[in-house]
């Protein structure tokens, strides 16, 4: 899970996704300095909200 940027445990990877899905924005208002995890974690959810599953669920 490593994005080459910079060693980190898996812990601090999970705290970041964590933040990334709790403070999202949409593609454009991104901060491009944000680290590479969190940024990651953001286009994931930008696929979830035009999955299959996501559209059945509102539905």
């Amino acid at each position: 899970m490593s994005h080459g940027v910079l060693e980190m445990d898996l812990i601090e990877e999970l705290q970041l996704r964590r933040w990334a899905r709790e403070h999202y924005v949409p593609p454009e208002q991104r901060d491009g300095s944000w680290h590479p995890v969190v940024q990651d974690e953001m286009k994931k959810k930008d696929n979830e909200k035009f999955s299959p599953k996501q559209r059945w669920n509102n539905n």
